[in-house]
């Protein structure tokens, strides 16, 4: 029986690049050691943080197999690898599916094709997320992210229908909406179907609609912080963890103006001294001295002064 992943924070992780738009491999490994280091329950590799669609298709395997070994090499096999490995035919899906499995990931994450939206009925979103899920050597998890494909929001019917299929054991939700999430966790056990709210906005409250966590960006920054308020929560602390996701509702929002996954590289660059912000184009750089007096970064960075005291 196909198992979800089990309840917790995870990071969709940044993919440090070099000057050449190379993998920068000891930035790599130091972040992802630090996020182990920071209590994270697994890594998704290729989130949309990880520039999914500006690798090839043995850069996408190479980053899994390296993530894995890295966590490996450093005591840090409990920590799992799930793979992003959506694409815009259901054939390459496929094969990205089988190929996390050779890298060492230990579920799939998935978005719904978008280059012919007006073809993606429910109809057709179903029939694509089941045959790939019938493929998938991994269990297989579903990516809600509207502003990534075109716009196309699953609701919690199209969730509700495809966490029947067998091998279908959870969903990133990126979207936002809380009244989904607790349609979802209030109808099926997160040991059958797990939903993962897919912002850190919204963390505490997804947890307290049955949620089963987190995946979210500003974990990249700010691992400990982001397990600081499980802790609250799990032993019942409403107002200290109400206090703290504010402040990483501040933070969220504020990573978001910085420029996205430039800006999540170059605040990490700046604050824990490895990588540089490149990133692959059509995307554009953001300078580290570009954060000196910017209001965004200064919100980012009281909490990781926080995120260090910890």
């Amino acid at each position: 029986m196909a198992l979800p992943p089990p309840p917790g924070y995870y990071v969709p992780a940044v993919l440090f690049f070099d000057a050449n738009e190379d993998f920068d491999v000891p930035a790599i490994q130091s972040h992802v050691l630090r996020l182990a280091q920071g209590g994270v329950t697994g890594i998704l590799v290729q989130g949309s943080n990880g520039e999914a669609q500006h690798l090839s298709h043995d850069e996408r395997k190479e980053a899994i197999r390296l993530t894995r070994q890295t966590l490996d090499d450093n005591g840090f096999k409990h920590v799992l690898v799930i793979a992003g490995t959506g694409a815009q035919s259901t054939r390459e899906t496929k094969k990205l599916c089988v190929d996390a499995k050779e890298a060492g990931a230990s579920h799939v994450l998935v978005l719904t094709p978008s280059t012919w939206p007006p073809q993606m009925n429910v109809d057709n979103i179903i029939r694509f997320h089941r045959e790939v899920a019938d493929a998938s050597p991994l269990p297989y998890m579903i990516y809600n992210f509207p502003v990534v494909t075109a716009g196309i929001d699953l609701d919690s019917d199209v969730l509700s229908t495809l966490a029947q299929h067998p091998n279908i054991v959870g969903t990133k939700l990126s979207c936002g909406q809380i009244g989904k999430l607790q349609r979802l966790a209030s109808t099926f056990p997160s040991t059958e179907f797990a939903v993962f709210a897919g912002r850190s906005d919204f963390f505490y409250t997804s947890l307290l609609a049955q949620g089963a966590g987190l995946i979210g960006a500003l974990v990249n920054v700010l691992p400990k912080v982001h397990g600081r308020l499980l802790k609250l929560h799990q032993e019942g602390n409403f107002k200290e963890a109400m206090a703290l996701q504010a402040k990483l509702g501040h933070a969220d929002w504020a990573m978001q103006k910085l420029g996205g996954i430039s800006g999540v590289k170059a605040v990490v660059s700046k604050n824990f001294g490895y990588g540089v912000p490149n990133v692959r184009g059509p995307l554009k750089p953001l300078t580290i001295e570009s954060l000196v007096g910017n209001k965004h970064a200064n919100t980012v960075e009281e909490l990781i002064a926080l995120e260090k005291s910890l």
